[in-house]
């Protein structure tokens, strides 16, 4: 039900975001088919062959792709799958916890649109990203402003009267994510604001 709502989502229907207070926000899920400000500054970061994770519709993938960049996307989604296919982009329908190829071997770790908010805990999701990555290699991930307060939500998706499955999404500020990246063997090599967005590359 979750992929199906967010399916939807990225062709345009309004799908809501619900957090367990009953508060509610719009997934604006569509402006993830089209470049947004700020993405140049991560593509320039990607060195060597990248892994896309939770690619989504592929934006990201399909640019480095492009330019000459060895990208797969990976995603749960298989409705994100297909669009970035059909963008020409390489994708997989794989969760990041699951197998991946060239395990160990990858240049980059993509971790945008706040993607390291992925299950719930970003330490977990840095250390999975650390056995994938090659020696020496990094992360390129989006990350809250500074004075955002990083936490752990529990939310569903919600369109009209259907509703998904409450599951857990994180939130790391450009305060709190040297503090997070460490046990996993990583440190902030850079952290950077274009417009709204802020960013930190991992190493």
């Amino acid at each position: 039900m979750i992929g199906e709502l967010y399916a939807d989502a990225l062709a345009g229907t309004p799908v809501e975001i619900e957090y367990v207070d009953g508060s509610r926000a719009v997934l604006e899920a569509a402006r993830w088919t089209r470049p947004i400000d700020g993405d140049e500054t991560m593509l320039r970061r990607c060195a060597g062959p990248t892994l896309d994770i939770g690619s989504g519709p592929g934006r990201l993938t399909v640019a480095l792709n492009r330019r000459g960049v060895p990208a797969l996307g990976i995603d749960i989604t298989p409705h994100a799958v297909r669009l970035t296919r059909a963008a020409g982009g390489f994708a997989l329908l794989r969760s990041v916890f699951d197998e991946v190829p060239g395990s160990g071997r990858w240049g980059t770790a993509l971790l945008a649109d706040g993607n390291i908010g992925i299950g719930g805990h970003p330490g977990a999701l840095l250390r999975r990203v650390r056995e994938l990555v090659r020696p020496g290699g990094e992360v390129v991930a989006e990350v809250e402003g500074p004075g955002v307060a990083s936490r752990v939500d529990r939310v569903r998706l919600r369109r009209a009267g259907t509703v998904g499955d409450w599951f857990a999404w994180a939130v790391v500020s450009a305060d709190d994510i040297a503090r997070v990246a460490r046990p996993a063997g990583f440190a902030v090599a850079d952290r950077w604001q274009e417009g709204r967005r802020w960013f930190a590359v991992l190493s």
